[in-house]
């Protein structure tokens, strides 16, 4: 611990509950690594703010101090954009004790959240008030508010509403001077220069402390239907999609699935089974939902219009789940993909974006072009076809030492496929965000327009850098504290 950091402590003590500050070793070793285990660091304590007030305090002091943090939340972060540096120059900030629902209101379809809030525990509030939080993900169990709006969260309806940034109308934020930006208001129009709201959503802790932010809701679903298909190839399954749009807008998750990883699922995952009779190279899982019910329910919207996509061989095969049951598991199929794949060996993944109407056509050329150049790979692309987000992922050769496989083929290749990426107008994240393990990719393939407006903005906001360090955006290092 340097003695900047024993100074905060000691003066955050006299200031704070003892819960805010945590140093015993024990406490804070769960919170030192990423969620699949592949960065880990180190911190002298975790500060645990209780309100927007403290959060205030902690910051203007850290700032003061030249003491970095490391912001928090449910820590599942992708690319270990929430771990802390290996040589313990940062504390962590988690603000999971900033859990209150502020407000519910259905009739502006507003909920006023802070960061500290579970993603699961908003759906569950939501729902009691007969409306819905229409973003979610496999972390919803444990992802909180601030981290979702960090990270400009996905998720499988992207589709029909957007990433998180299209949910958020309002944030609260900590910048890292102390002050505070008050843009909790749902203004639909406001004028006043940078918009710095959108601003914070997506900048991954770098520029201030999210607090509490104003997100959209929607009313509850009704009614819905979840449909399993086969399709010949992922132009096929666009086509489907662009035909379903033009005759419904209750078409809300459209996920694209290879046989062979649906293969792999049914080979790892127990209790798991294949919807259709027969093999398929492609899959698709459809929900269409509606809030009326007096609406054309959503079976009787899917049936037609795949029974007349069957009849002119636009699709091979389909059925529509008769049950709740049933339909949770297609999803679970579709939730097991990374499950079944990490049981079937190491992958190099990459979260990848291109154009909506170039995906089908690089989903099987960088595929080919992948196991082509690296003899002995296998890749595959399944997700969120919809909205041009795929998560591609490039399997080692049978019998490899995995260890030996990502540190010296993964990250080959990992840039071989971001160059596709590239080379099709794409990006090298579509939801996963930068963090730190895409920090070199990012700076290799952006422009230099991007990355000086990006480091600009950076030491603007943050001329001390004390805000997790070493993730998004890289620069020359500060002074060191006294």
């Amino acid at each position: 611990m340097t003695p900047a950091q024993t100074r905060l402590l000691n003066a955050l003590r006299d200031r704070l509950d003892p819960k805010a500050v945590t140093t015993d070793r024990d406490d804070i070793a769960p919170w030192l690594s990423d969620w699949r285990g592949r960065y880990h660091g180190d911190a002298p304590a975790i500060l645990s703010p209780a309100s927007t007030e403290e959060v205030v305090m902690i910051v203007a002091m850290a700032n003061d101090a030249g003491v970095a943090l490391v912001p928090q939340g449910g820590n599942t972060s992708m690319v270990g954009g929430a771990t802390p540096p290996a040589d313990g120059s940062a504390l962590i900030l988690s603000l999971r004790r900033m859990n209150r629902l502020r407000s519910i209101d259905p009739e502006a379809q507003l909920a006023v959240a802070e960061a500290g809030v579970i993603l699961a525990e908003l759906h569950a509030a939501a729902e009691a008030r007969g409306m819905r939080f229409p973003l979610t993900l496999g972390a919803r169990g444990s992802a909180t508010i601030g981290g979702l709006c960090s990270t400009n969260a996905g998720g499988t309806q992207v589709l029909r509403f957007g990433t998180m940034r299209n949910l958020v109308a309002g944030i609260e934020a900590v910048l890292p001077d102390g002050s505070v930006h008050a843009g909790l208001a749902p203004l639909k129009k406001d004028n006043r220069g940078y918009d710095l709201n959108q601003l914070m959503v997506g900048a991954e802790g770098t520029l201030g402390i999210i607090t509490a932010a104003t997100l959209r809701i929607v009313p509850a679903i009704a009614d819905r239907a979840v449909a399993w298909a086969g399709v010949a190839d992922p132009a096929a399954a666009l086509a489907l999609l662009r035909r379903m749009e033009r005759a419904t807008d209750k078409i809300e998750s459209f996920e694209i699935v290879p046989g062979d990883s649906l293969a792999l699922v049914l080979r790892h995952i127990p209790d798991t089974r294949s919807p259709l009779s027969g093999c398929h190279p492609w899959h698709v899982l459809i929900e269409a939902v509606t809030s009326d019910r007096g609406a054309e329910p959503p079976a009787q919207v899917l049936e037609r219009l795949l029974t007349a996509a069957i009849g002119d061989g636009a699709v091979l095969d389909a059925v529509i789940a008769a049950s709740e049951a049933q339909a949770n598991a297609f999803w679970r199929l579709r939730d097991s993909l990374s499950e079944a794949e990490r049981a079937s060996g190491p992958a190099a993944q990459h979260d990848i974006s291109v154009p909506v109407d170039a995906m089908p056509r690089f989903m099987i050329d960088a595929a080919r072009a992948a196991e082509q150049r690296y003899p002995g790979t296998h890749a595959t692309a399944f997700g969120h076809l919809g909205d041009g987000n795929v998560h591609f992922h490039v399997r080692a050769p049978d019998g490899v030492d995995p260890a030996r496989w990502y540190a010296d083929e993964a990250p080959a290749i990992t840039r071989f496929i971001n160059d596709l990426v590239v080379a099709s107008g794409g990006s090298i994240s579509a939801e996963h965000g930068i963090g730190q393990m895409k920090l070199d990719e990012l700076e290799r393939l952006s422009t230099p327009a991007r990355m000086a407006a990006l480091r600009a903005i950076k030491s603007a906001i943050d001329p001390h850098q004390i805000m997790n360090p070493g993730k998004l955006v890289r620069l020359a290092p500060p002074p060191p504290a006294p």
